[in-house]
This record gives structure tokens, sequence and C-alpha cells, in this order.
């Protein structure tokens, strides 16, 4: 993390001539890329580090060409030479989904969404004008083979660790038909492909898009599924259904020719459920596979999501093999499956998490069943070893960003999550009243503090647990 960091630092020298006040790690989401946000004064950028090049290649270009066109996206300042690093500008770090989270559906709400599609058409219509989509990350178009794509997508990563009994040939036949009748022959647009709320930075009430390195050349209902139908938005039928309305409006005004609306609809509703299906795949493969906590957290909503949309837009006769597995996936029993008890005010359930050094001994444990969990943290570099960090501690960010930034500290957490989850689901169930977790430490203060409070987070978070959480070396902190 160093070298990136000396390479980081050697590229902003090239766009700005002061040295920077600060740089921390962005916590990531779903892909591989690191993004870091550089501070000078009241300025402020945004580093990205990604060792797919192409991916790279992709975004500077479109970038490029939507900044020209004055699309409200970032625009990229630096490159590196080997193109593994570029800095752009900074819009922001507030995204619709948080607004919408924070302040729940408002009528403000309701106009960034509107802001959000307006934009968008302008986006897909105008953007795409003079786009050369020989760019484009992947396919180059949005038709039946990328269709076909996210349904076995969906099927491999997800629907098949479900271990349901299908006719395996006749999905496939079934898959054919669906992506035969949402092909569009007019792929003349720009298709973000990941148009969602959290891809939408909100800033003095303007809408920001970032994260369209996937797009391609396609028809314009997808992106408007798939920001209606996102699961975390959980927007209300009436809301969807004035927001399309409102997109068809604004889309009619940049295109050519009218389009058929009642043809748009049809293809919207297709492309809605192909969309809850792609991201049931992504939700299996980061966290099914890749274990991601976020990722397996989502899949109750992807269920229920999916069901709301088969409440008022049920599959038709001629996929009937696909028709009895939705069904069925979207079934209590399999939306239980993935869904983790959560503790209420009457359970009896307390969780005591410590941090400790060993050179003071293991923490006790009072209670009648005795016992718990005790995690060794010093396998992990101890930012107590650098000057900087020495009278700071676990709880303070420049320590939270060194662990996260330059040690194994995420991948280590992750692991113990997958282990205590195990135990707590089932105390939870059993009526069990105590459960210790121990991180200890060398001093007791970084690393372990860290790591304790980090749990404290994810369990309460996940389980609604009661806590108790305790620092027991604190008094002999380095300060």
């Amino acid at each position: 993390m160093d070298e990136i960091l000396n390479h980081i630092k050697n590229l902003y020298q090239t766009i700005h001539s002061t040295p920077w006040n600060q740089i921390h790690k962005i916590p990531q989401s779903g892909g591989d890329r690191i993004y870091f946000r550089i501070m000078q004064g009241e300025q402020s950028w945004i580093a990205t580090y990604n060792l797919n090049i192409k991916e790279n290649e992709t975004f500077i270009y479109f970038a490029a060409h939507f900044s020209a066109k004055n699309m409200p996206v970032p625009k990229v300042l630096a490159i590196s030479e080997d193109k593994s690093i570029y800095i752009q500008s900074d819009l922001g770090n507030v995204s619709l989904l948080e607004v919408l989270e924070k302040e729940g559906k408002t009528e403000k709400v309701y106009s960034l969404f509107q802001k959000s599609l307006k934009a968008l058409a302008k986006l897909q219509v105008q953007g795409g004008q003079g786009l050369d989509y020989t760019h484009c990350l992947t396919s180059k178009e949005f038709g039946k083979h990328s269709i076909l794509t996210d349904l076995l997508y969906y099927k491999y990563y997800f629907l098949d660790t479900l271990q349901y009994p299908y006719d395996k040939q006749a999905l496939i036949d079934e898959f054919e038909l669906l992506s035969d009748r949402l092909a569009s022959k007019e792929l003349n647009h720009f298709l973000f492909r990941d148009f969602q709320s959290r891809n939408i930075i909100v800033n003095n009430d303007e809408v920001y898009f970032i994260d369209f390195q996937g797009g391609m050349q396609g028809g314009l209902s997808y992106d408007v599924a798939s920001l209606l139908w996102q699961a975390k938005a959980e927007l209300s039928n009436e809301w969807k259904e004035k927001l399309v309305d409102y997109y068809i409006s604004e889309v009619q005004q940049l295109l050519p020719t009218p389009m058929d609306e009642v043809k748009f609809k049809n293809q919207y509703n297709g492309f809605v459920l192909l969309r809850l299906l792609q991201v049931l795949g992504a939700y299996g493969f980061r966290g099914l596979f890749e274990r991601k906590a976020h990722f397996l957290t989502s899949i109750p909503l992807g269920l229920r999501n999916l069901k709301s949309f088969l409440a008022v837009s049920p599959i038709d006769a001629e996929s009937p093999v696909f028709a009895s597995i939705l069904q069925w996936m979207v079934s209590d029993a399999v939306v239980a499956r993935f869904t983790p008890p959560v503790a209420t005010e009457k359970t009896p359930l307390v969780i005591t998490i410590n941090s400790f050094s060993y050179k003071k001994g293991l923490p006790t444990d009072a209670t009648d069943n005795g016992g718990g969990f005790i995690f060794d943290m010093r396998g992990i570099l101890n930012p107590g070893r650098f000057d900087d960090y020495k009278k700071l501690s676990g709880q303070d960010k420049p320590v939270q960003d060194f662990l996260e930034q330059r040690t194994k500290m995420n991948t280590f957490l992750n692991s113990v999550w997958d282990l205590i989850d195990i135990t707590v689901e089932n105390y939870l169930e059993r009526g069990f009243e105590s459960l210790q977790i121990n991180f200890g430490c060398t001093g007791g203060q970084h690393r372990s503090v860290f790591a304790a409070e980090q749990t404290a987070r994810h369990l309460k978070n996940k389980y609604k647990v009661k806590l108790e959480l305790e620092h027991t070396n604190k008094d002999n902190w380095v300060k």
C-alpha cells in the first residue's frame, strides 16, 4: 500500500504544487478498484488504483466524452503512465441512496429521483451521440447475448446454490425465449448498465454519476428499471409508476421521433425481472462465493424485491419451468434461509466484547457458561511500532486507515465474523444469555481495539443484539 500511495503522490504533484493535507482510503463496494480521497485545504480529488487497465481505459474515455458534452460526471485530471492510477474531480461523498436512507421518501428525495432520471435521459440520448463503443469494457451492445449472459449468471451463482431440482434444459430453452423477446433492435443509445442510487452522488441538491465504465450501446428501459427497482431503495409502487411516466416525458423531448410508450413499458417490465435476477447473481457471487457480509445480508432484500415484482407482473404461461422456480424462490422458506435471526427487547443474549493486552493476561468470564472466543491479533502489522500512531488507539481514524489500507485486517475480520456469526445465531435461537468475544494484541491499544469496535458494529447492525464493549487495558495506553 505504501508503494501505491507514493505513486498517487507523484501523480498528484502533476496537477497541484501544494502537498496534500491528508489522503484516506474510501471503503470499497463490490469491485476490485481502490479509491482514495485526497484533501488539500478546501479542495479534494479522488484517486483510483486498479490493475484492470482495460477497465481504467474505458472509464477514462467515457468520462472525457461525457465531460465534453457537459454531462454530470467527474473529470479525469491525471493518468499514470501505466494507466493503473488516475485522479478525477471529487463530486462529493453522499449518494442518493444515503440521502434516501437518511431523509426517507420525502418530496425532496422524490425530486432527486426526477433529476436523476432527467439527467439519465440526456446521458443516454445526447451522451450516446458520437460515442465510440469499441472502447466498451465487455460487449459493445446490450443485445440477446448480454441478456442471456445475465440470466446464466443468475443461474450459476444464485439459483444453483439453492440446490432446487428443475429441468435444466427446459430452463435454458425458456431463457433463450426470454432473451429473444427482450433483445431490442433499437440499440442506438448509451446504456449505463449499473444505474442505481449508490452510483448517483448528490451535492448541493444536484445529481452526478459515477461508475459508468460498464456501459455499452443499448435501449432505454434497462437503466430505468435498475434505478427504480433497486432492492436497497425499496421505492413504493406509486413512486415507481410516477417516475417511469416522468422519465418517458423527459426522454420523448430528446428523441428525433416519438417512441412507442406501450412497447417501452412492456420491455421495461422484462428488464425489471432481468435486473432483479442479475442482482441476485451478483449477491450470490460476492456473498455466497466470496463471503462478503454486505452482499449476504442483501440477499433477503433482493428476494423480497423479486416477490413484489412477481405480484404485479407474473411470468407468462410460456415459461412454466422458470415461473415455478421463481415462485418457489420467493417463498418464505427460501427467504428465511438467508435472513439472520434478529434480537428483540426480550432476547436474553448479551454479548461482551473485550480488547486486551497479552502482557496483562486473558479476560475472565464470570457468567455461568464461561468460555467464548479469543482472537490473537498479533499476526497483523502493529501501528504502534510507528511514531505517528504510537500515542493513538484503534478508535482513532489514522490508526483505522492504517489497519484497513496497510494490513490484512479486513480479511482477518471477515474470517472472524464467519465463525462468530454461527455461534451468535445458534445462541439467539436457543435463548442463551451470554457470549464473550475477546481480541488481544501486545498492548491492547491498536489492533485489538479496532477489531473489537468493528465486531461490535457488525453484530449490532446484523443481529440488533445487546452489547457490552470494554477496552480492558485503556488505563495503560501510551499517551
